[in-house]
Formats: C-alpha cells, sequence, structure tokens
C-alpha cells in the first residue's frame, strides 16, 4: 500500500499570498495516482489552503503512522529559517507582512519521519529554504536520515524556490519525471531517477535542488507502460550469447528487402525468422541498448552486411536479464 499527503497554499495574509502552490498538488496528484498502465498507485490525501499548522502537523503524523510500504509527504507554501530553525509555514503562522512565528520547524518533521515503521519514507519540499530538512541542526552541515528516507527538495538551505507559469519550477520538473521523464527503459521511476532528470533542468548559478537518501534500494515511486515491453528486452540474451558479441546482419534482416517490393533487393533476400529479430534490435536501438557499427542507422547495418553491438547501457541490461535481475 501507497499512501501521498499533498500540501499546497496560496491564501496567505496579504503581502505573502502565493500562485502556483494548489496547481502544484493538483499536478502532482495526477502524476502519481496511478500508474501509467491505469492502476491504482498512490491513495492521495490533499490538504489546499490549510490554515493551521496543527491541522498539518496531524496529518503528517498520519500520514507516517503504520507499516505501510511507501509514504510520500509534499509541501507547496512559504518556507522560513528564524532563530529556532528552519521551518514551514501555515497562513496562521504569519504575523505580519515581514515576519513569521510558530511554524512547523523540519527537524519536528523528520523526528516523525525517522521514526516511522514505513518501508519507504519520501519527504518532497517546494518552498524557500528546504535544503534544511534533515539537517541535525541550523547551525550544521551534517544530516541525519533513518534507513528508508529519502528528501527531495527545490532548493538549497539558504535559497529561494521560484514560481513559473503557474506552478513551482521544481514541482513542474518533478511532475514531468514523474509521466515517464525519469522512467528507466523497464517503466521503473526511482527517487534517484526523478533527481538525476530535474537536475540537468538547473544551472551551477541559481536554484539547486537537494536529494539526501538513506535506502539499501531504490522502490519504484511509479511504473509507467515502456517504450519497448519487458519481454522484448528480455530477448537481449538470446540476440546476443555475450554482452560483448557483435551481431552479424545481411539484408535478409530488412523486410523491405523483398522481391515483391517495388525497388530492387539485394541478396540475401528479407527472410521472416532474421525480419523478426531485426524489430527487436532496431527497438532495442531506440532505447539506446544497441548500436550499428560503422553507421548511423539500423537500415543501412543491415543493406551492407555491418554489425551491431551492445551500448554500455545494453551491456548493463543485458546482465541483468542474465542474472534475473528484471
Amino acid at each position: 500500500m501507497k499512501k501521498a499527503l499533498l500540501i499546497g497554499i496560496n491564501a496567505y495574509p496579504a503581502g505573502n499570498q502565493l500562485t502556483g502552490c494548489i496547481e502544484d498538488i493538483r499536478c502532482l496528484e495526477k502524476a502519481i495516482a496511478r500508474n501509467g498502465d491505469g492502476s491504482l498507485n498512490f491513495e492521495v490525501k490533499k490538504l489546499a489552503d490549510v490554515q493551521s499548522s496543527g491541522i498539518v502537523m496531524e496529518g503528517i503524523r498520519q500520514l507516517f503512522d503504520g507499516a505501510c510500504d511507501m509514504a510520500l509527504l509534499y509541501f507547496s507554501g512559504h518556507g522560513c529559517v528564524n532563530d529556532t530553525g528552519a521551518e514551514i509555514v501555515m497562513p496562521d503562522d504569519i504575523r505580519d507582512t515581514a515576519q513569521y512565528y510558530n511554524g512547523i520547524q523540519m527537524k519536528d518533521i523528520m523526528v516523525i519521519v525517522n521514526k516511522s515503521k514505513v518501508k519507504n519514507k519520501i519527504i518532497i519540499f517546494d518552498c524557500c529554504h528546504a535544503g534544511n530538512l534533515g539537517k541535525y541542526d541550523i547551525s550544521s552541515s551534517g544530516s541525519i536520515l533513518s534507513t528508508g528516507v529519502s528528501i527531495l527538495v527545490a532548493c538549497r538551505e539558504d535559497e529561494y524556490a521560484q514560481e513559473m507559469g503557474g506552478h513551482g519550477l521544481f514541482t513542474e520538473l518533478l511532475c514531468n519525471a514523474l509521466k515517464g521523464g525519469a522512467a528507466d527503459p523497464t517503466g521503473y521511476i526511482t527517487m534517484g531517477g526523478i533527481y538525476a532528470y530535474i537536475d540537468r533542468s538547473f544551472g551551477a548559478w541559481g536554484q539547486r535542488p537537494v536529494f539526501k537518501t538513506n535506502v539499501t534500494e531504490f522502490a519504484p515511486i511509479k511504473t509507467v507502460v515502456p517504450e519497448v515491453s519487458l519481454d522484448e528486452i528480455k530477448k537481449i540474451t538470446v540476440l546476443f550469447s555475450d554482452f560483448d558479441q557483435e551481431f552479424q546482419l545481411n539484408p535478409s534482416y530488412e523486410f523491405t528487402n523483398d522481391p515483391k517490393e517495388k525497388h530492387e533487393p539485394i541478396k540475401p533476400y528479407a527472410n521472416a525468422e532474421n525480419v523478426e529479430k531485426f524489430k527487436v534490435l532496431q527497438k532495442l536501438h531506440g532505447i539506446g541498448l544497441v548500436n550499428p557499427i560503422g553507421t548511423d542507422h539500423m537500415y543501412f547495418a543491415a543493406i551492407n552486411s555491418k554489425k551491431c553491438k551492445l551500448t554500455e547501457l545494453g551491456k548493463y541490461y543485458w546482465k541483468l536479464v542474465k542474472n534475473n535481475r528484471i
């Protein structure tokens, strides 16, 4: 079982309003509620424009209570740092347009998370100063995470999170990653893949996302339908008896190389068995597992009797299949 609590707040007091946080949680709910095949993924609870820190804290306690497979906490709103530490802020926590007080301490959230018996605990914050989450204290650069905890936040501890186009910039990338942008060739989306996807979109000089984790494995947050089926990927060890093997092609692998076609065919003509193998090789080429040798296109590799080989990623998946890891 997986459950998620999504908190988004636009309606802060005058001078503190935000515009993209409600849209952020709507986008994220749509991205995580179901897998790519339509099956149920997360049971989602949303707190939109919630006013009280007490309500939010109780929701966090309930989220991480029990022993489910995965619990995901997401917050989009104001974050701050003051003399007592780093906080996420609810509307009732704002004294005036320039001062926060009595927000929810990030360290108090981490106490709940670290004590939780949930197998995989995920915290994603899109707010200013979110990089403080998981630190020992405000003056420390270290962090402490219990086993099974992953933290992904929009910015470092001294930075501000940006809104752009009606979304948090970070959350827009997060949703795109979960829609399939961060999927591996088998359709799995993990926290590591999400961070890698988001990280590439930020430069060195501005807002930088932060990823902290203490896990023994990356459990998939979501699965999508892969471009190439798992059954076809598993044929990689049939087509290549060894990961360093070069596969010899010839015109018989190309289905258009047939005397029935209008163009002039080349011997040996298309062979049904070879054509089926070549279709799989072309699909594996499309997801970066196979490359032709001496040409840029698989078609010309076949017509000109050249070879193809596994890429480094292809060799990795060959080993996974050989060792029954997928």
